[in-house]
This record gives structure tokens, sequence and C-alpha cells, in this order.
């Protein structure tokens, strides 16, 4: 579903990205891992048109996309979930899930509001409160219900439990688990591996804005050696 292919971006006369290059399988959930700084989140703002590429390729649906702006790869069928969540603080819950609702996919059956309040249902209890005044666990499921009301085909988590209460994190792998048993693709950036290798499928190590490693999470779980030059575990 989403290829990317020798991709070079920059910060000014900073590079950033180095050749990265993945693909995402339809159905399938594939990571993103690496330490803070490797170039995860360039990688996803490339990918979604927030950053231009300076070179390689990246193609979705075997459709090039690279300088398309961000709300046109929306269009497609991408939707983000942000690094730090990004709601509209002074939106009421309601609000911010239909401020950006669409069917673009032109699903048969579409994510609402109605779905996504049953999805999370602890959104339902809090339609009418602003953003601000949600718990940081509930704007995370605010972010990623306000994802899903886009109807995307696939779906990128930028740090998806970061800061999260052991609890509530259990909560969103578990509502990540059933998106991927629906058949939503999922691109993830996490650092909680012993969470997600049960249902991920494919996984990308990143070392200053290349890919050091791939395979799957047998693999990844195996190599303690690995894990620790790599990703500091």
């Amino acid at each position: 579903m989403l290829e990317v292919a020798d991709l070079e971006t920059c910060y000014g006369n900073i590079q950033a990205l180095f050749g990265m290059t993945l693909s995402c399988a339809e159905g399938e959930m594939t990571t993103l891992l690496g330490r803070n700084g490797m170039g995860k989140t360039t990688t996803v703002s490339s990918i979604i048109g927030l950053l231009a590429s300076r070179a390689g390729e990246i193609r979705f649906d075997d459709r090039p996309i690279n300088g398309w702006p961000a709300y046109k790869v929306a269009q497609l069928g991408i939707g983000l979930v942000p690094e730090g969540r990004q709601i509209f603080p002074n939106l009421s819950v309601r609000e911010n899930l239909v401020a950006t609702a669409a069917n673009y996919s032109a699903s048969d059956d579409p994510w609402t509001l109605e779905r996504v309040l049953e999805f999370f249902p602890r959104l339902q209890e809090r339609l009418g409160n602003q953003g601000r005044q949600l718990s940081g666990g509930e704007q995370q499921m605010l972010a990623i219900a306000r994802a899903l009301m886009l109807n995307p085909r696939l779906l990128i988590l930028d740090e998806a439990t970061e800061g999260l209460a052991p609890l509530i994190r259990q909560e969103i792998w578990r509502r990540l688990e059933q998106l991927k048993q629906s058949g939503l693709t999922i691109l993830l950036i996490d650092k909680n591996i012993d969470e997600f290798s049960h249902i991920a499928d494919r996984h990308y190590i990143v070392e200053k804005g290349r890919v050091v490693w791939q395979g799957d999470s047998d693999q990844l779980t195996a190599d303690a050696e690995l894990k620790a030059r790599y990703l500091g575990i």
C-alpha cells in the first residue's frame, strides 16, 4: 500500500534522511523504531506532505505522492495521529471529531461520530468537554478517533502511547489490535516493543536517517544485542 524508496529530506541545509526505504503491506502493522532524533518523525512528515523531500520516491497505492500538500495526502486515505496529539484545546470533543470528518475512501462501513464513541466509550462521557479538559490518555483517544473520522486506509501513529499511564497504554494497544484485525493498515512509531510485538508484522530500525535493520517480531524480540545497540533497551 505504501512504498518509500531512497528518500532524502532536509531541514534547510541540514540533511535528516539519507535514503530511507520502507514499505507497508495492506492489512499489516509496520513499525518504525529507533532512538530519538534518528529520523522517524521526519519520515512520517515527508510521507504526509508536511516536509518536502529532496530525492527519492513515496508511492501510495502505486501512485507517486511526492510534493503533494498534506490535505491531498489525507484525501487519498492516509490519517495521522501526530506526536503530542495536537487536538484543538478550545473545541469540545464533539467539535474535534466532526471538524475534519470525511469519507474520502468511500467506505461502505464508515467511521461516524456514533461509531468512534462506541469504540472509545470514555469520549462519549466527555463529549461536551473541551480538549484541554481531558487527561493525557483521553486526549490520545481523541487524537486516534479524530484520525479515524477521516476513514483512512492507512493510519500513521507517531508515539502512540508516549507519557501515558500503564493502564491507558493497555487500552490503546487493545484498540489498535482491534483496528488491525478489522483490516486497517497501520504504520506505528513507539518505544514499547513488548506491548506491540505480538500484533506487529514487520519492523524497521532507523539510525541516523536510514534503515539499518528490518525483520519480523520473532527476529526482533530474540535479538537482545540488536535492541541494546539501536534502541537502548
